[in-house]
This record gives C-alpha cells, sequence and structure tokens, in this order.
C-alpha cells in the first residue's frame, strides 16, 4: 500500500519560501532546462512540491542512473542477508565461465570495486562487454583486462553496476524489484514500480528504474535517516555511511559537483551526496540541513541544476527559524507551484481541407530516418478526425500508436498500442498553415518528447527528438515496464 510522507510548510520547517522562488525563477531563465518535478523535503515533512503539467504527481518517470542508488540498497539488503559479501570477487559468483577469465586483474574486481566504479578500467564498458558477450554482458566484461589494478581508478561504467545487479538477482532468485518490494518499497509505502531488462533477461539494475517523485525522495531521507524508517532499522547504519562517503577519488570529472569523489552508486557533491540520473533526475542528500531535494527533468546541463540550488535553495534551507518567510511568498510560492506546466504547441485545430490530410499516411522521410535524434523504427504518420479534434497515429514495423492530439492544451491518453502495453502520453500541436501540421508528443513515463511536422505536399513527415533518449527506442520501451 502507498503511503504519503506528511506535509508541512517551508515555514514551519525553517525553510524560507522566497528561496524557493528563486530556485524555480533561475530554472525558468534557462530555456534548455525543461523541468517536470521538484519536491523539498524537511525535517522528514514535505515542504514544497511541483510537477510541470502535463507530468503529474502520481505517474513513474525514468529515472536513468538513479536507479543506480537503488540498486546499492539492494546491495544492502542483500550483504546483511549473506547473498554477498563486498571482499567477494565478482567471477567468483559467475562460476560458469570462471575458466575463461584468467587476467589476474579481472579476477581480482571485487563487489566493493564495481559497487565504487573502481573495477580498473579506465573508461565506460558497456559496448566493449557486449561485443564481446552479447548474451551475458558479465562475461564480456571480465574477459576485457582492467587497465590499473582494481580499486584505485575511477571510471564511470554501467556494467560495474550491471555486475552487482547480476550477483543480487542471481543469488536471490529474483529480479531487482520483487527482491526489493518486501524490504523497500512496501516499508517506504512505494506503490507500483518498474525496471527495464538487459540480457540475459535480468533487471538493467544501471538504469531503467521508473518511480514517481515522491518514492525517489522516500529513498533519500531513508539515507538521511542513516537506513532507519518508522523506528525500524531497515539497511545497516554501516552501509549508509560507506556508500555515502567517497570510495574513489575522481579528480578527472569536467564538472565541481561531479569530481567530489564516488560512493557505493552514490557521487559525493559539494554539499551532502546525491543519487543522479541523465537529463536531471536527481536525488541530493543534505544531512546538515536535514534536507532532501528531488529533481526530474530533461536537461543536457545539470551541473547548472545544482549551481541553482546551491545558489538558492542551499541558502534558504541554512539557519533559518521556523517561522522563516513572509506568508505574502508563502503565498506566491503555493501558487507558483500549483500553476506550473510545459506551454503547448501552437496550431489551429482543424485544417481548412480536413479530408486532404486524413486520406493516407505521411511517409517518415529518409532525410529525417537518417538523423541521430529521431526514431529510426517510426515509418509512417496518419492523421484521421475524432469526435472533439483530431487524432495521430505512429506507426512502426509491426505496432503502432493512436493518440489524440490536443489543440491548445495537451491531450493526456493511455491507450494501447498494438502489442497491448500502454504508453501513456500527452501530445498537442495543431495547423500551423494550409500544407503543415505539427504535433508534440510526451512520453510521460519517460524525460522525452517528439516533434512532429507532416506536410501536405508529398505527404511526408519529419519525426524528431526534441529530447532524444540516451538509446533511441521502440515505442514498446517508452513507458514504464508491467
Amino acid at each position: 500500500m502507498t503511503s504519503a510522507l506528511p506535509r508541512s510548510t517551508p515555514a514551519d520547517q525553517g525553510v524560507d519560501p522566497a528561496g524557493i522562488l528563486a530556485f524555480l525563477d533561475a530554472l525558468g531563465e534557462r530555456p534548455d532546462i525543461e523541468m517536470h518535478s521538484l519536491m523539498v523535503v524537511r525535517g522528514g515533512q514535505v515542504v514544497a512540491e511541483g510537477w510541470w503539467a502535463p507530468y503529474s504527481a502520481g505517474r513513474p518517470h525514468l529515472l536513468y542512473s538513479l536507479s543506480k542508488s537503488f540498486t546499492s540498497t539492494a546491495a544492502a539488503f542483500a550483504q546483511a542477508e549473506g547473498l554477498l559479501d563486498l571482499d567477494d570477487t565478482v567471477v567468483s559468483h559467475f562460476g560458469e565461465f570462471a575458466a575463461d577469465i584468467t587476467d589476474p586483474r579481472s579476477r581480482a574486481v571485487k563487489i566493493r570495486h564495481v559497487a565504487a566504479m573502481a573495477s580498473g578500467h579506465t573508461r565506460e564498458m558497456l559496448a566493449e562487454a557486449l561485443e564481446r558477450d552479447p548474451a551475458e554482458p558479465i562475461r564480456g566484461f571480465l574477459l576485457i583486462p582492467p587497465d590499473r589494478e582494481p580499486g584505485t581508478v575511477f571510471a564511470y561504467s554501467q556494467p560495474c553496476t550491471y555486475a552487482l545487479a547480476s550477483i543480487i538477482q542471481r543469488n536471490a532468485g529474483m529480479p531487482l524489484t520483487r527482491y526489493l518490494r518486501p524490504r523497500l518499497f512496501d516499508p517506504l509505502g512505494i506503490g507500483p514500480v518498474g525496471w527495464q531488462k538487459f540480457p540475459p533477461g535480468r533487471e538493467q539494475g544501471f538504469s531503467g528504474l521508473h518511480a514517481r517523485t515522491e518514492d525517489v525522495a522516500k529513498l533519500g531521507l531513508l539515507y538521511l535517516q542513516r537506513g532507519r524508517w518508522e523506528g525500524t532499522q531497515l539497511i545497516p547504519e554501516r552501509w549508509v555511511a560507506e556508500a555515502t562517503t567517497r570510495q574513489v577519488a575522481n579528480p578527472d570529472q569536467p564538472n565541481p559537483d561531479w569530481r567530489q569523489g564516488y560512493g557505493f552508486q552514490f557521487w559525493m557533491a559539494r554539499h551532502g551526496y546525491r543519487g543522479d540520473g541523465a537529463f536531471g533526475q536527481f536525488c541530493v542528500i543534505l544531512p546538515e540541513q536535514d534536507a532532501v531535494i528531488v529533481t526530474t527533468a530533461y536537461t543536457l546541463d545539470m551541473q547548472a541544476v545544482l549551481d541553482a540550488m546551491w545558489a538558492h535553495l542551499l541558502p534558504a534551507l541554512t539557519g533559518a527559524a521556523p517561522g522563516t518567510g513572509t506568508s505574502a511568498a508563502q503565498d506566491q510560492l503555493e501558487a507558483r507551484l500549483a500553476g506550473l506546466g510545459l506551454p503547448a504547441g501552437p496550431g489551429a485545430p482543424e485544417p481548412a481541407d480536413a479530408g486532404s490530410w486524413a486520406k493516407e499516411p505521411f511517409t517518415v522521410s529518409p532525410a529525417a530516418t537518417g538523423a541521430s535524434e529521431v526514431l529510426p523504427s517510426l515509418t509512417s504518420v496518419e492523421l484521421a478526425p475524432q469526435p472533439g479534434g483530431w487524432q495521430i497515429t505512429l506507426a512502426e514495423p509491426g505496432n503502432e500508436l493512436t493518440v489524440p492530439i490536443g489543440a491548445g492544451a495537451w491531450a493526456i491518453s493511455e491507450r494501447a498500442d498494438r502489442r497491448g502495453e500502454t504508453i501513456p502520453v500527452a501530445v498537442s500541436g495543431g495547423w500551423l498553415d494550409g500544407s503543415t501540421l505539427r504535433a508534440e508528443v510526451i512520453f510521460l513515463e519517460t524525460p522525452h518528447r517528439m516533434d512532429i511536422t507532416c506536410s501536405l505536399p508529398g505527404r511526408t513527415a519529419q519525426v524528431v527528438w526534441r529530447h532524444p533518449p540516451i538509446a533511441v527506442s521502440e515505442l514498446r520501451h517508452l513507458h514504464c515496464p508491467s
């Protein structure tokens, strides 16, 4: 059963609401930062929360590498239950191919090394591991000798976390989500989540978890409380201490909050520590301020989000007494948070000649298909009138999804594709002129947005990711797995 964190006001918890407003202002001035949600927890209570519509509180969001901090938590349980020891070698848990791993450094890689991104390799190893063995990436990973002694050098590398996640799942005999359900999700009141899979059918561990903003805040609060939840020590305090302190140095990272050291699937930061995922998925834990800050977003400048936190939220959380801030600032903040939203796409709701637009599909043009920001599997787009407006069909080989288009607003739908998988989307747009329709499609359980432009002359469609995924995906991957 899901349960909500208690709510309070910023002022009652010694937080200046003007600082939260300043943070929102700073992000709003950056067109390259598209926020999806914000939650601020102080003293165990939510003091500010907001979702940029059409994103919403009850919907899970793809966390990308923030998933790693949940995998770390699964490792805490697994170690406490005797399923692994940090000083075990990785290869000792994969006896069926141990004879293939002959390099001494590969054989010396321990669980603590992969938990700390310190396998001894000096680069991201995912592509190379899959090239060596696409069916079993752990074997492919261990077949590549580390460049340095394990434990001596940091390199952010997905196979490290995947190895940790694979050991947990192998020894527990179940996926991470099922393992964590009675241990973490149920005690914290976290509802349904989904985790994408990876060869040979294990949940990824390094990415792919979909969870709600409040679910992430609960994980952060668990760590802030040093593993305790409602009077029960869920994960060992020692694990929290080790996971959230520097296990390996990383001074060569380009951004200041990425070169403060790395723990066990947590980043150290200039203030506190954090879990984070690509494009602005953050769980920032600030022990000195007794606070947790969670964001979901799409941006390529994640450092800018943290810079804004330090410039505006940190002062608002520091040294303030209960009753801080004016009632006017509190009222302004409440109104601001309630009114957050992403602007809908422009365009007229109806074309001049409806029959021409609904006659036959628009073919995705070769020029668009060849671009790096385009979904290659999309082959055609079809438009058709429906009661009260229009709908659009996105087609790819063997699959299609038909959803309504909102005129001047976001039309939110949860329709099944041809495979029977429900894909929540929000669509807005309309006709820019007599020969051009433009639609914006947000995949609501991900950070990603697609722009579609249909041209009546030639009946072609340009389909471009405005917010491209890390790995270009088919439609069926653009939602929370069941």
